[in-house]
């Protein structure tokens, strides 16, 4: 059986050394009003970011980062859907960017989302801001259908990154899932996803917490996590 939330952070909080050093740890996402201030050249960048980081050196992502927004003229998606095949081609060979073609192209194919859901829905960035935190799972599941490279953790990650309300399936997450029955087959499948969203979701009612720091708390409880643990590696 599942635990009650109370009992996940009271074992993170005696992990971490107290309730003080627990709840230094744990992120705030932004609120929605906080979220429309985005354009969609921020949302742009910031999946653009998540698809060249996924399998890389983060830091050299970030190193290199100025130069893609040169490349790349700032991530406005405008701009992006304006360049033929020929252009994207030489983009990708542009040693100011981490020279990978597959990953250059997911930056136009991202653009023409944003610019498709844009014409859908009024906003792209109210879409996300307004994204109800209780079916997280079905915004993921929506840039991974009308996005490039966006399935798996990076979708997640990107919305994380932004400020989104959202949680992570880290090892740590998932061990417990799997540990305490939430679970027990394929981690992507809606079946599981369905699960894990419904089990975050009781876990939020009980708690009043958002997302990403209840599964920062349910992270920080089990593994190796203990004492010294840093709040970039809480979940």
């Amino acid at each position: 059986m599942v635990e009650q939330f109370n009992s996940i952070y009271q074992r993170a909080a005696e992990r971490k050394g107290g309730t003080a050093a627990l709840e230094a740890l744990l992120g705030q996402p932004l609120s929605p009003a906080q979220l429309q201030r985005y354009s969609n050249a921020d949302w742009l960048s910031a999946f653009s970011k998540k698809v060249f980081q996924s399998g890389f050196v983060w830091r050299v992502v970030e190193q290199k980062w100025p130069g893609f927004r040169e490349v790349f003229f700032d991530f406005v998606p405008e701009k992006i859907l304006l360049l033929s095949d020929e252009m994207l081609a030489e983009k990708a060979a542009d040693p100011r960017i981490i020279r990978n073609a597959g990953k250059v192209l997911s930056i136009q194919a991202n653009a023409l989302m944003i610019h498709e859901l844009e014409q859908e829905h009024g906003s792209f960035v109210e879409l996300i801001a307004q994204w109800p935190g209780e079916r997280i799972i079905e915004l993921w599941a929506l840039l991974k259908k009308r996005g490039a490279r966006l399935g798996g953790n990076t979708g997640a990650y990107s919305l994380r990154a932004m400020g989104k309300d959202t949680f992570l399936l880290s090892q740590d997450v998932e061990a417990y899932l799997r540990a305490y029955q939430v679970i027990d087959g394929g981690l992507s499948s809606q079946s599981s996803l369905k699960k894990i969203q419904a089990q975050f979701n009781d876990w939020q009612q009980q708690s009043g917490r958002p997302l990403q720091q209840i599964s920062q708390i349910v992270s920080l409880s089990v593994g190796d996590n203990r004492v010294g643990f840093s709040r970039a590696q809480a979940d």
